[in-house]
């Protein structure tokens, strides 16, 4: 696992702002960038990208939105690159793990997904990422397999993931039980129940409640 980090960072490129933050050992947080490219229409997918890098700077961090330039995994995208990813739209490839190397290799653009954006993030040293709603099991996965690369990601790489739960669309029952299987911790912050991406409320637990990021 070592070697494949270190090979990464060959393909890694820091915009100077957080290389300068991580070198101060200033706080970080990954942005995920396919809500950009497959979130929402331009321009409304670059305006809600530069807000959520404003709510993170005026929290006191520096946001360090994630995504792929001519095969590089770019951590921080500059704004004429967010403009590229939001112009780009659907045509821009969506990044997963298994889709990195293929554009890598081709040194083409890729917007990350969640568990894209986990490997890059932890690649560039950064252990937080914050983002909206996660993958999980899509209803009827019991039957056809289909489960997010997401819940897998977060079982192996060392990135803490803030996020507002899985999306409301899929089988959270199920989604929470392939996480325990995983030996993923799922925390809610200040509430037992975890949440549905545009709701708090989906009717399942999550393992364990906290009150403050210094307990979490």
């Amino acid at each position: 696992f070592g070697s494949l980090l270190k090979n990464m960072k060959k393909h890694l490129k820091y915009s100077k702002e957080v290389a300068e933050a991580i070198d101060s050992k200033k706080a970080v947080v990954a942005l995920e960038s396919t809500i950009i490219s497959h979130g929402m229409p331009y321009p409304q997918n670059v305006e809600t990208a530069i807000r959520v890098e404003k709510a993170v700077r005026d929290a006191g961090a520096i946001p360090a939105t994630i995504g792929i330039i001519d095969g590089k995994l770019c951590a921080g995208l500059s704004m004429d690159e967010i403009e590229i990813m939001g112009k780009t739209g659907e045509q821009i490839m969506k990044c997963s793990r298994r889709d990195l190397p293929l554009v890598i290799a081709k040194k083409m653009h890729g917007a990350t997904t969640v568990a894209g954006t986990m490997i890059i993030a932890e690649a560039a040293g950064i252990p937080v990422f914050a983002t909206g709603g996660i993958g999980g099991v899509h209803r009827g996965g019991s039957q056809t397999m289909d489960v997010s690369a997401d819940l897998q990601e977060l079982a192996k790489t060392n990135v803490a993931v803030v996020c507002a739960g899985a999306k409301a669309i899929l089988d959270i029952g199920l989604t929470l039980e392939y996480l325990e299987t995983q030996g993923v911790p799922v925390i809610a912050y200040q509430t037992r129940e975890f949440p549905a991406f545009f709701t708090r409320q989906s009717g399942f637990d999550a393992d364990f409640k906290m009150d403050t990021p210094q307990e979490i």
